[in-house]
């Protein structure tokens, strides 16, 4: 599974569905593997950070958005391979949900475009696999939660 030279797989990321009202959050992503599809903000974990953290500050540094961190939704795998079927990429994946505290969305970082979107049109948008889902799972787990109103 991969030569000695290639990167030690899995790698620990985050990404976060972060609601204002019935919108959620999502950004398009200038990564060729991405394709144009629109997925959550997120990215990997820096090392000596918490996972808490690390979704905030993606969020922060893809949107510009200032967020209150809700709970954990979910953690997934996320495995890319390649035409010869060998493992191109494996991340692990905390999934959380939030809410939209202050500011309005500007593409930073590797992100082309960022935007709110509301709940009931996403099928406008081209979502990455297994998005839509995510945001689902969100939206019930952050309805329940009686930290923050959304």
């Amino acid at each position: 599974m991969g030569s000695a030279d290639s990167p030690h797989w899995p790698k620990a990321s985050v990404s976060a569905a972060i609601f204002r009202g019935r919108s959620v959050l999502i950004v398009k992503s200038g990564k060729p593997a991405h394709g144009g599809r629109w997925s959550l903000p997120g990215g990997h974990i820096e090392a000596g950070e918490t996972v808490r953290e690390a979704a905030a500050r993606e969020v922060l540094e893809e949107t510009r958005v200032t967020i209150q961190l809700g709970g954990l939704v979910d953690v997934v795998d996320v495995m890319r391979r390649g035409t010869d079927g060998e493992l191109a990429a494996h991340y692990v994946l905390a999934v959380f949900h939030g809410a939209w505290r202050a500011g309005e969305p500007v593409p930073g970082d590797d992100v082309i475009e960022a935007r709110f979107v509301a709940l009931d049109s996403l099928d406008s948008v081209t979502l990455l696999p297994g998005i839509a889902d995510a945001i689902d799972k969100a939206w019930a787990f952050a309805r329940k939660d009686g930290r923050y109103d959304i």
